[in-house]
């Protein structure tokens, strides 16, 4: 896990021409995306191929990710994130917790940018698996470069799942992911591009990234 400093960020939605700030808080997020060997030694499920273990663990939705987020927090001895609402119909994130969780957004966005100015944070194939070079398939882990704070695979490789809801108003539940695919053209490999799902479904170029709360106990640094 990698430990990244707070800061501040601007969002923006190319649909709606709606732009925002967030500030960034401290927190810790994973060099790579959640791995299929990962998932399934925690899971104890079955992987659906054994064709990579060492690639992004994909077809898993976005009530997947939370659950898996519990249950290795729970492995780890780290205080859950998620729970139901009272009503059981929503989940609620505790903030506060020291487990594990996705990133919101803004952290995703902002981790990724990782101080740099412009789309992408170095030349895209440098740096991500997209459909111009990927042979139509994902790759292992760390294939490419890094980007400043050691984070890799951002971009291109899978999308990866985020925390918030897209547009409740208009696509209710839906949920965000990030980051372009090895299947997406270069201009969807873009540290603002956005794209959303519906929880429940799995996509073979989408996977998640592991996150936690930065605590004041903890080191600053790589660990």
């Amino acid at each position: 896990m990698v430990n990244i400093p707070g800061g501040e960020l601007e969002l923006r939605d190319d649909r709606t021409q709606r732009k925002w700030k967030a500030d960034i808080n401290p927190f810790i997020l994973a060099p790579y995306a959640v791995t299929a060997e990962l998932y399934y030694a925690i899971t104890k499920n079955s992987p659906i191929s054994d064709d990579g273990n060492l690639k992004p663990v994909v077809n898993i939705s976005w009530h997947d990710a939370i659950a898996f987020c519990n249950l290795f927090s729970q492995q780890a001895g780290l205080k859950e994130c998620y729970s139901l609402s009272v009503d059981g119909e929503d989940i609620i994130c505790d903030w506060e917790s020291d487990g594990y969780r996705l990133p919101s957004e803004a952290e995703w966005q902002y981790a990724c940018k990782a101080g740099t100015t412009g789309y992408r944070y170095g030349e895209i194939d440098k740096v991500a698996w997209y459909n111009e070079n990927s042979g139509g398939n994902s790759h292992e882990v760390g294939g490419k470069e890094p980007n400043a704070w050691g984070l890799y695979d951002m971009l291109g490789n899978v999308w990866e799942w985020c925390w918030d809801v897209y547009d409740e108003n208009v696509y209710g539940t839906y949920r965000i992911f990030r980051g372009g695919s090895w299947a997406e053209e270069e201009r969807g490999c873009g540290a603002t591009c956005r794209r959303r799902s519906h929880p429940t479904f799995g996509i073979d170029d989408l996977g998640f990234r592991l996150a936690r709360t930065f605590k004041s106990e903890e080191l600053y640094g790589s660990n």
